[in-house]
C-alpha cells in the first residue's frame, strides 16, 4: 500500500475512499524561469540524499551520465547543500552537456523543469515525490530501501530500479542509514547502468 493510500484511509470516514495523488502547482513564473533550459531534450538527476544508503554512489552516477546519448542535456538538481556533490560529478564527468542547477532553482522551479524532462533520475527521496506530484517521468533508484515500504513513484511514466542480486540484508532499514552496516553497499553497486539507460526508451 502506498503512503498516500495509508494517509487517505486516516480521513476516509469524513471524506471518501478515493485515491488522490499528491499535486504540486508550479506557477507561470516558475515555468518562465526554467524555459532557457528546455530548448533541447534533457534529463534531470537529483544525486543527493540525506541518508547514505539511499544515495546512489557518485561513481555510479558518473557512469550513467557518461553513457547518455550525446544529444541530451543533463541537469543536476538539488538544494544548496547538494551543490558541492553536483559540481564534483560535473567536473569528473566526460560528458560536456552537464549543468549544475542545484541551489539555483527553488523546489517549484525544479519541479517545473522535471515535468518537461525526457526522464528524471532520483534516489528514494523527496525529488521522487516532486515527480509524482507533477506527473513527470521518473526512474526511482532504490538502494537499501524497497518500494514495498510505500514510497514508490506515482507518475504515469515511472520505473523502479533495484539490484537484481538477491541480498538477505536488503532492506536494512526503513529510512536509510549513514553507512552500509556490512560495509559492501552491494544494494547500490550491483545496479547496472544499462538497466537505468533502458528507461529512456520511448
Amino acid at each position: 500500500m502506498h503512503e498516500v493510500e495509508r494517509n487517505n484511509k486516516l480521513i476516509e470516514s469524513f471524506t471518501d475512499n478515493s485515491f488522490t495523488k499528491p499535486k504540486l502547482y508550479p506557477s507561470q513564473k516558475n515555468f518562465d524561469e526554467i524555459k532557457p533550459f528546455t530548448i533541447q531534450p534533457y534529463v534531470c538527476i537529483t544525486p543527493a540524499s540525506v541518508w547514505f544508503t539511499k544515495q546512489y554512489p557518485e561513481e555510479k552516477w558518473l557512469d550513467l551520465i557518461d553513457h547518455f546519448p550525446a544529444d541530451l542535456n543533463i541537469y543536476l538538481l538539488g538544494g544548496k547543500d547538494d551543490a558541492h556533490l553536483c559540481e564534483r560529478i560535473k567536473n569528473n564527468s566526460q560528458n560536456n552537456n552537464v549543468t549544475v542547477l542545484a541551489g539555483k532553482l527553488n523546489f517549484l522551479s525544479s519541479a517545473a523543469l522535471m515535468k518537461g524532462a525526457k526522464m528524471n533520475y532520483t534516489n528514494d527521496s523527496a525529488p521522487l515525490h516532486f515527480a509524482s506530484a507533477t506527473d513527470a517521468p521518473v526512474t526511482a533508484i532504490f538502494c537499501s530501501t524497497v518500494p514495498a515500504f510505500g514510497f514508490y513513484p506515482l507518475s504515469t511514466k515511472s520505473f523502479v530500479v533495484e539490484t537484481d542480486v538477491p541480498l538477505a540484508c536488503k532492506p536494512c532499514s526503513l529510512h536509510g542509514l549513514k553507512a552500509c552496516p556490512l560495509g559492501h553497499f552491494k544494494c547500490a553497486y550491483t545496479i547496472e547502468t544499462p538497466k537505468l539507460l533502458s528507461t529512456l526508451a520511448p
